[in-house]
């Protein structure tokens, strides 16, 4: 995981990178009164720091990242407008190349007063599942915090010859623990997923039992289907 940037806990707002303040917003009493135009330009200065000189923010992808702003800041005048929750994790989709999973990279660098969470290529978890079994969906069908990316491009499980939706069984085993969680304590068990896929598709590929509960579990933000592929 990269560095979270540095901060000071009464100003969370004012974010440290390479030595340079960046004050993404004010504070009034307890409450941060935070600026979508000081957070892009903080988003576009770490994206860089991250990803390359060649990173930038586009303009069509403004609408998006605002959303995500207001989930990460937990904006609770602006959240309801765009019917976000901020007790349920996110799932950011979108057709190849249109920079879900770096965005999900990069969110989690703007409150670093927060719990981060680790993001995990599905394919990587099916792997494991091929290799160790049944171990891998407790590993990751628990109470830890992970974003799940690209779901959907993952093979079928398969271990001594038995198959396995594996992505399936642990978003089911993590729906389980999610609504058995205080409200307040929800949290801990969040899960971000990035997807290609659509509601359809979803359901197709996992069954309808896992789409039924993932609408419990996240709030779905979307690319546009014609979105262009950035890394072309």
């Amino acid at each position: 995981m990269k560095t979270l940037p540095k901060y000071h806990p009464t100003t969370p707002h004012i974010l440290i990178e390479g030595g340079v303040e960046f004050h993404l917003g004010k504070m009034k009493g307890d409450t941060i009164n935070y600026d979508f135009s000081k957070m892009l330009i903080y988003l576009n200065a770490k994206g860089k720091l991250l990803f390359g000189k060649e990173f930038k923010i586009h303009e069509e992808d403004h609408q998006i990242i605002y959303q995500l702003c207001l989930y990460f800041i937990k904006d609770e005048v602006n959240c309801p407008k765009y019917n976000i929750d901020p007790t349920k994790g996110i799932l950011l989709s979108g057709p190849v190349g249109c920079g879900k999973t770096t965005l999900m990279k990069l969110m989690r660098h703007l409150v670093p007063h927060r719990r981060p969470y680790e993001i995990i290529p599905t394919r990587n978890i099916v792997f494991g599942f091929n290799n160790l079994g049944y171990s891998i969906i407790e590993q990751y069908g628990n109470s830890h915090y992970f974003c799940f990316d690209d779901l959907g491009v993952e093979p079928e499980g398969k271990h001594f010859g038995k198959d396995c939706n594996v992505l399936g069984e642990i978003l089911l085993s993590r729906h389980e623990i999610f609504t058995k969680c205080p409200l307040e304590h929800r949290t801990r068990a969040m899960t971000h997923i990035t997807t290609n896929l659509n509601a359809e598709e979803i359901e197709e590929r996992y069954g309808n039992r896992v789409r039924s509960r993932l609408r419990e579990m996240v709030n779905v933000i979307g690319f546009d289907k014609n979105t262009k592929d950035k890394r072309k």
